[in-house]
């Protein structure tokens, strides 16, 4: 299994968040707090996960023998949702939503409440951690990412450099030329779209701050309109559109296969993914699984520059909050606060630490050596962008938008891109006006 997020798929939110039934009385506002004696926390803990893969290989198992050593009267049973973001909005329905879980994209950021205990105030956790305005509400945390991500591409370098390209293109049209090269001088399929797993989709909505550098890109996607002439998303969907319509993606989409994508791009059958750095890990264990040279993984930024410089966002992957219903929310907070400290899962998986003062993977030394600057989008506005979301149910955080485009590109749909914005566009800023925005 895999980040599905991103930032997550938000599968029939709007129906969802009016089905959720909540919270029983007595439960919304409650508090997780954080032990202070391990020997006095007990009880048997069910955390739900979308690691499938570290459950059946064991790799849950033993962090939660880890975990046990410091917390002995805890036990921690995991339960692994294939398709965490649509199994988990039925569960939701009732109380029984295990003790830890991960913050599904389809429950507004106000009711958090409702469905989750608080970790403590965002004026106490800030210091410490990374991301936390994202799962803030009236200045009380409700979640924790144990890993930042940085989107990105990845990337068969050994297939680039067979193409000539040794340098990160630092334009649209510079990629689409490296992409060119690629197709004209290899035998790699330049781009692979994931389309058929419809959850890569959604990370194209990760350009935003990146193309602009800018921190304040998620209050402008939620106040202005993201398709207008040099926008970022406008900037990244005209990429994927482009790649598509030029030829420089596999042939038919419909038939793409995420799990075979690995050990391919490893091999150099496919050159280039959109992805993030969570992927970064897999994809080197699939070059290792097919006896190729995992150090032929890269991994670069979007195709843009501020003022000279390569920016990328850094974000946080699904975050994990206590039920508002347990009846074990100490046990619950002391693995949320383990897992995220002490685990070691943030190194394992090559991932940005959510600790502040903890330093870069070295996974992106290439990325320090380029001085490519990191950002953190401010979130703040991040409740009002997912309620115009779902009130306009264009989707970004949702694929079928984007399969629509890459359907435009490849004409299996009539109609022009200028047309295709027009329509996004005017969807958006009509509910802006009839939400008051």
């Amino acid at each position: 299994m895999n980040r599905r997020t991103v930032l997550a798929l938000a599968v029939g939110a709007a129906l969802v968040a009016a089905g959720c039934t909540g919270t029983s009385r007595g439960t919304e506002g409650a508090e997780a707090e954080a032990p202070t004696d391990p020997s006095k926390v007990r009880g048997t803990i069910t955390v739900l996960t979308v690691r499938t893969d570290l459950v059946q290989d064991g790799t849950m198992d033993r962090y939660a023998a880890e975990f046990r050593k410091t917390y002995p009267k805890v036990k921690v049973e995991f339960q692994a949702l294939t398709n965490y973001e649509s199994e988990i909005k039925i569960r939701m329905n009732t109380e029984d939503y295990g003790d830890v879980l991960l913050i599904p994209a389809v429950i507004e950021k106000d009711d958090y409440p409702k469905f989750f205990a608080s970790l403590g105030t965002q004026a106490e956790r800030s210091k410490k951690y990374r991301f936390t305005d994202y799962t803030t509400v009236d200045g009380k945390v409700y979640g924790q990412s144990p890993v930042g991500v940085i989107p990105g591409f990845l990337y068969n370098k050994k297939v680039w450099r067979e193409a000539g390209v040794t340098e990160w293109p630092t334009s649209p049209a510079a990629f689409l030329d490296a992409l060119k090269a690629i197709k004209d001088k290899t035998d790699a399929t330049p781009f692979y779209t994931n389309f058929a797993a419809k959850w890569p989709m959604t990370q194209w909505t990760d350009v935003r701050g990146a193309v602009n550098c800018d921190t304040q890109a998620t209050t402008k996607l939620a106040e202005g309109d993201p398709w207008a002439k040099g926008s970022e998303l406008r900037v990244g969907d005209t990429l994927l559109h482009d790649i598509v319509k030029q030829g420089l993606a596999e042939k038919d989409p419909t038939t793409t296969n995420w799990e075979e994508s690995k050990p391919r791009l490893a091999r150099g059958e496919i050159a280039t993914q959109w992805l993030g750095t969570w992927a970064i890990i897999q994809f080197q264990d699939a070059a290792k699984k097919a006896g190729v040279n995992p150090d032929d993984i890269g991994f670069m930024p979007f195709p843009a520059k501020k003022n000279g410089t390569f920016c990328a966002v850094a974000q946080p992957d699904y975050n994990q909050a206590v039920n508002v219903h347990s009846k074990h929310k100490a046990a619950a907070r002391a693995w949320i606060d383990w897992f995220t400290d002490k685990s070691g899962y943030v190194e394992d998986n090559l991932a940005v630490s959510p600790l502040k003062d903890a330093a870069l993977p070295a996974v992106l030394k290439p990325y320090q050596d380029a001085g490519v600057k990191i950002i953190e989008v401010d979130d703040t506005a991040g409740a009002k962008l997912k309620k115009l979301d779902n009130a306009s149910e264009v989707g970004i955080y949702q694929p079928t938008y984007r399969q629509n485009l890459v359907d435009l590109a490849r004409g299996a749909k009539k109609g022009s891109l200028a047309d295709f914005f027009a329509d996004l566009s005017k969807k958006w800023t009509d509910t802006q006006a009839s939400l008051g925005s």
